[in-house]
Order: C-alpha cells, then sequence, then structure tokens
C-alpha cells in the first residue's frame, strides 16, 4: 500500500506541504487542471526551483488577484468544495480539514460554530492549500500518511491580531485537539515553524508513527523565510508499506443498529467508502426482545479512523462502536488491456508473489461488448477471460 511520512524537518505549512508533493513527482498541470473544478477564479500558482539550507527543493507560491483576496467563511467553503466536480473521497477529506480549522478558531475565540470567523484563515489561498494537498495525496496514489513529531517554533507571528507568540494560539489547539507529538521549542527565536493551516492538514490526515517504509521518492517543499542555522523545508517520503503490518494497518469498526431507515444505511454506506473505507457491510442479525437488527461493519486504515468513528456516531443512532485491528494479506494488482477476439479489453491481474494466480475482466467493457454484439454477459466474460489468460500466461495457455 502506499504510503507518504512527512519529515517536518523545518515545520510545515500549507504550501510548503504541497510544494513537496510537487517535487515528489505530483505533476503542476495535473494539479491545475483539477482544481480548476472548483467554482473559484482569480489565483495562479507558480512552482520554481529553489535551495533552503543546500538543499534543493521546490518552492510554491499562490498569488491572488485583488479582487479574489475577500475572507471567505467555512460554511461558503464546505459550498465551493461540495459544488465542484472533484472526487467524494476529496470533498470529503477538504471538508474535515476545514472543519477542524473552523473548530480551533471557535476554541480560540471562545465563539459557538456559526459565529465563527477565519480572518486571515480564510483567504482563498488557504481554500487552494487544503484542497490541494489531498488532491495531491490522491493523485499520487497515497492512502497512509505518517508524520514526525510537530516543530512549535519560537519567537513572535504577525497576524491580524497584531503580534502572537509562535506556535499561534490557532496551531496549539489543532495540536490539543489530535493530541499531536510535539518537540519544545528552541531557545532561539525561529518565528513561526507551524502554520494554523499546515498544523490542520497532517493532523487530519496523517498518523504520528514511523512506519516501515520502502521508499521510492523523496521531495521537498521549502518555505518562504531563509531561517538561520535551519532548512526551511520538509519532506515528503513516498513508498510502501505492507498492509496490516508494522505502525498504523487496518482495522475494523463494528456498530449494531435497529432503528434506522434501510435508506439511510445506504446513504451512510456510500459515504464511508467515500471518506477511504476499504469496505462497508451490512449483517443482519438478532438483538434483545427479538428486535432485528443490523451490523455497520466498516474496514478502513487506521490513519481513518477517528474520522469514520465521528462520522458513525454523526450519521447514525448508535452509541457506541466497536474497534480492533486487522491484519490482512492482500494480493498484487494490476490493470492491464489486453487484445481479445472481442476487441481490446482491461482486465485485473491478480499476482501472489511472482505467480500470477487470477484474471478479472472489466465488468462494464464486457457489459458494452455483450449489448453491442448481442452475445450472453457470460459467454463475453469466459472468452475474455481465457484469452488474457493465454495473452499473459502463453505457456499455461498451450497447456
Amino acid at each position: 500500500m502506499k504510503a507518504a511520512y512527512l519529515h517536518l524537518i523545518g515545520g510545515v505549512s500549507g504550501d510548503m506541504l504541497l510544494a513537496a508533493l510537487l517535487d515528489s513527482g505530483l505533476s503542476l498541470s495535473q494539479l491545475k487542471q483539477e482544481l480548476s473544478k472548483l467554482p473559484v477564479s482569480g489565483y495562479s500558482l507558480e512552482a520554481a526551483a529553489a535551495i533552503r539550507g543546500g538543499i534543493a527543493g521546490t518552492h510554491l507560491t499562490i498569488t491572488l488577484s485583488p479582487w479574489a483576496e475577500a475572507p471567505r467563511q467555512p460554511a461558503e467553503m464546505v459550498r465551493i468544495l461540495e459544488s465542484s466536480s472533484l472526487p467524494a473521497q476529496v470533498k470529503e477529506q477538504a471538508k474535515e480539514v476545514l472543519g477542524r480549522l473552523a473548530a480551533a478558531e471557535a476554541r480560540v475565540h471562545r465563539q459557538e460554530g456559526a459565529e465563527v470567523r477565519l480572518h486571515e484563515l480564510g483567504s482563498l489561498d488557504t481554500l487552494l492549500d487544503v484542497t490541494g494537498v489531498v488532491l495531491g495525496l490522491h493523485l499520487l496514489g497515497v492512502q497512509r500518511v505518517f508524520a514526525s513529531p510537530l516543530p512549535l517554533g519560537s519567537g513572535w507571528v504577525q497576524t491580524q491580531h497584531g503580534l502572537l507568540p509562535a506556535a499561534a494560539p490557532a496551531t496549539v489547539e489543532l495540536i490539543a485537539m489530535a493530541k499531536a507529538p510535539v518537540l519544545a521549542p528552541p531557545h532561539q527565536p525561529l518565528g513561526e515553524q507551524v502554520t494554523p493551516t499546515g498544523a490542520a492538514l497532517v493532523t487530519t490526515l496523517a498518523k504520528f508513527s514511523r512506519p516501515v517504509l520502502h521508499l521510492e521518492k523523496v521531495g521537498y517543499g521549502l518555505g518562504t523565510r531563509e531561517v538561520p542555522g535551519l532548512p526551511n523545508l520538509l519532506a515528503v517520503w513516498l513508498g510502501e508499506v505492507e498492509e496490516g503490518g508494522g505502525s498504523g494497518g487496518l482495522v475494523l469498526l463494528e456498530t449494531n443498529i435497529d432503528d434506522q431507515s434501510p435508506q439511510v444505511l445506504g446513504y451512510i454506506q456510500e459515504r464511508l467508502l467515500a471518506l477511504g473505507a476499504v469496505d462497508v457491510w451490512l449483517q443482519p442479525i438478532q438483538m434483545k426482545k427479538g428486535r432485528p437488527g443490523l451490523v455497520v461493519n466498516v474496514l478502513l486504515p487506521s490513519s481513518l479512523e477517528a474520522m469514520a468513528v465521528g462520522f458513525l456516531f454523526q450519521e447514525t443512532t448508535t452509541l457506541g462502536v466497536r474497534s480492533r485491528p486487522i491484519q490482512r494479506h492482500e494480493a498484487q494488482r494490476q490493470a492491464v488491456v489486453v487484445p481479445t477476439s472481442l476487441g481490446p479489453v482491461p482486465v485485473k491481474v491478480k499476482r501472489w508473489g511472482e505467480q500470477m494466480v487470477g484474471v478479472g475482466p472489466e465488468y462494464e467493457v464486457c457489459r458494452t461488448i455483450a449489448l453491442a454484439q448481442r452475445l450472453p454477459l457470460q459467454e463475453v466474460l469466459r472468452r475474455v477471460a481465457a484469452e488474457a489468460w493465454a495473452f499473459l500466461m502463453p505457456e499455461q495457455g498451450k497447456s
């Protein structure tokens, strides 16, 4: 399973994290194309090579037109996300990050949720940073995120409220909400090392542990300031982790429900899958007093556990959710287009170790062929599977 480890060398901000993803292989043109699905305008993204502390990486600049700088409040940002055509999982995770950011601001200013004002955090670049990072991880195929402890910084930071201590109060609240590990501030004044947006992204998306990672690539995202004695950057390490092993892994959530509409349960299943669950299924059971009920089972990466539990409490009538770690042996999967007598057809190849153990024809393509050529669907599936085996494993095909 592909994972990212965030090594927060000099801290983290939204643009630094997005720059690190670009430096590790995310396409800027593809990122721009996907961000254009947000119904907003008046911004530009520019990525440039630069050096901080002797380390080369990527620096990202987001420029806003004057008319695009008007602050947007949390509810408006959520409406923008919901009205976009971005993938459902991206929208859900971005909304979760923005929700944490709003909750931290509410705690700092002792406000109710509806009264929250994000001040400078309500600018369009906050929405672009949050959506861009979630999008970037999605486009890179990252399924789990891990992070090192957060460096709190020291000294002062200039805000709309005047000078505030570094780390800013909203950043500290976000870290406290997640009970995230921190590094003690150094004696020398380094300024702000973790911004509220950076803290919201890391505490929402990442698990603070060190995975056993089969490292494939490293990218460096550079900050704007030159900090004496410290590289103002973070690193993103990309690689593979074994599912169910080491730090992280899968968890199984279970909850019994006997007083909820089946329509709502169908909606819950769709939302959990969009959130990133590996699988969601319902099992019929008989509960106390002979009432029929259902067990809602959710298999998902441990990094999404807190988010999924919160969702279950919010959207179902349950008063408790069981959780246990799961180990799963997973075959390797590969999508391949093979030539067949019915035309080229994509198939999913299943491998265990070095051996190919299964071929699954793509259902929708086979369905289209069956309708177009007036053939039984079962016949199309059988022929495609047999010809795919013969094409991919010619020696076995002859036997």
